[in-house]
């Protein structure tokens, strides 16, 4: 139950359909797509591209997604992965040679973006109203402009840096990141988004559109070709599933980091987090080791699920007593077991559920802020980064090489109960994610919020050598928690967002959107 004396957002309810998302723009016209007599895929592919215009620094076209699904009327989940692969030309020896990371601001960090790819297969395969209706929305508002919100102004001032030519002219005004309020317009992806509707793939991936994008790339130093993005192809697989408090976590596969919210969902089953106080030190505590535990061992074995031969292993539980048997409930590890270079926080999130009750979980990003920084010139289409999720060691199953996926932190998610699906759900948060999904399950069992009050609860993270405590804890526990030897820090930025729809039984859809975004949930 809510505490009225303590800010939050209400949750918001419906009976015919309901989307969720981090802008309240994208979230009204997602339902304008379900009352029009879409279904839940188009109206989270409307919603999820209009997302690239009302928040440029997170996501776009030029980006990778990955999607939980339900058929209508089932309660089976399907996945889809929607990330692109490094260009066949990409060489591992060659990249070493420039340095130990590959350079996230540059060429070599840019995959082909897979995004527009699955857009189009899901319309294709399981939408109802076309992509000419689904992207209407987003080529208006690419054209026309949408003002730019509160808390995406502040993540765009911060961001803004990483853009170099042509993307500089592209997404600042004036030569500076807008305020809220302004309105910022892309023109130039109305027209390839234009193209998209016309064509369906063959519009972004082959013809102007893509001659555009490859002759950008090349003018990097990178080595893609019209070829690579040809063959894009996204790919239809298999949820992965672990269970928490009597409910099923379906998980996206490999090479997204899923498997991490699993496994650090089984370590968590070996302490009694039910009892102790969910805002207190010991919770935060257990959680933080379980955390660093869990990411060391992603960052081990994930990789393109063609390479990854340890998802058994991580999935396991008897990898998560023996991960667990490590934690000191008195004493936090010592630094060592650090995260993955390369991460980052900007990433959306939409989740729809119609009346047919069919939902989707669908997350899509362009990486770092603004991605790899740099733009198309005729088409304006930003490059994402995912390619800087690559490892240059040797050997590892996550090394760089042509036609192969990277790590990606995004994962969509859906909890079912009974064999029945309850709510899809998702948290923003680049790496914190896999930890955001199992804080967020903790909080729905283990101490039975609402879907509204899981998202506004505060939030931790242990990332590095740090722990980073959200303003919500007291301080009496962050000292709690440096004498335990945490490096206790309160974050410049909320940690993540959040956003999920709870199917009740009885037919009542209930969304809970994260305040620390400027979206909210909308039903009809």
């Amino acid at each position: 139950m809510r505490d009225f004396h303590k800010p939050g957002r209400s949750a918001v309810y419906a009976t015919s359909g309901m989307c969720a998302t981090s802008h309240p723009l994208a979230a009204k016209v997602a339902v304008q797509m379900l009352e029009a007599g879409g279904n839940a895929v188009d109206a989270a592919i409307a919603g999820a591209v209009l997302l690239g215009i009302c928040e440029p620094q997170m996501t776009g076209i030029g980006g990778d997604c990955f999607v939980l699904f339900t058929p209508p009327g089932e309660d089976c989940v399907l996945a889809l992965n929607g990330s692109g692969r490094a260009p066949a030309g990409i060489n591992a020896d060659a990249l070493r040679a420039k340095g130990q990371v590959i350079a996230p601001y540059s060429a070599d960090a840019v995959s082909v973006p897979g995004a527009v790819d699955a857009f189009c297969r899901l319309s294709k395969d399981w939408g109802k109203l076309g992509l000419k209706a689904v992207l209407a929305p987003a080529i208006h508002y690419a054209q026309t402009g949408v003002p730019v919100a509160e808390r995406v102004a502040s993540d765009w001032a911060k961001g803004d840096g990483n853009l170099s030519g042509t993307a500089r002219d592209l997404f600042l005004l004036g030569g500076k990141p807008p305020r809220p309020g302004q309105v910022f317009a892309a023109p130039r992806q109305a027209e390839a988004l234009r193209r998209i509707a016309l064509h369906g793939r063959a519009g972004f991936y082959e013809g102007e559109v893509a001659e555009d994008m490859v002759a950008a790339l090349r003018a990097q130093g990178g080595t893609h070709t019209l070829e690579d993005f040809a063959t894009t192809a996204c790919d239809y697989t298999d949820p992965i599933t672990g269970g928490y408090g009597g409910l099923e976590l379906c998980e996206h596969p490999p090479n997204g980091q899923g498997a991490t919210a699993i496994l650090l969902l089984n370590i968590l089953k070996h302490f009694d987090i039910a009892a102790m106080d969910p805002w207190g030190a010991a919770r935060a505590h257990i959680e933080a080791e379980a955390t660093k535990l869990a990411y060391d061992t992603r960052n081990r074995f994930l990789a393109d699920p063609g390479y990854m031969t340890r998802l058994d292993h991580m999935t396991a539980p008897e990898t998560a007593a023996k991960l667990a048997a490590l934690i000191d409930p008195k004493r936090a590890m010592p630094a060592g077991l650090p995260g993955a270079e390369a991460v980052h926080k900007d990433t959306i999130y939409i989740t729809v559920v119609d009346k047919n009750r069919m939902a989707v979980s669908l997350i899509y990003s362009v990486f770092h802020s603004f991605g790899s920084g740099i733009a198309s010139d005729k088409y304006g289409i930003l490059f994402h980064n995912r390619g800087a999720g690559f490892t240059l060691e040797q050997g590892h199953p996550n090394e760089v090489a042509g036609g192969k996926r990277p790590m990606h932190t995004i994962i969509p998610a859906m909890l079912k109960k009974d064999g029945k699906v309850m709510m899809p759900f998702g948290v923003m948060g680049g790496q914190y994610q896999a930890t955001g999904h199992a804080r967020f399950v903790s909080n729905v069992t283990d101490f039975g919020l609402s879907p509204q009050a899981a998202i506004d609860a505060p939030r931790s993270f242990a990332e590095g050598n740090v722990l980073n405590v959200e303003n919500g804890y007291d301080d009496a526990v962050k000292a709690e928690l440096g004498a335990l030897g945490h490096h206790v820090q309160t974050p410049d930025t909320a940690i993540g967002g959040s956003q999920a729809i709870l199917i009740h039984a009885g037919g009542v859809l209930e969304g809970g959107s994260d305040p620390r975004k400027d979206g909210c949930a909308l039903g009809y």
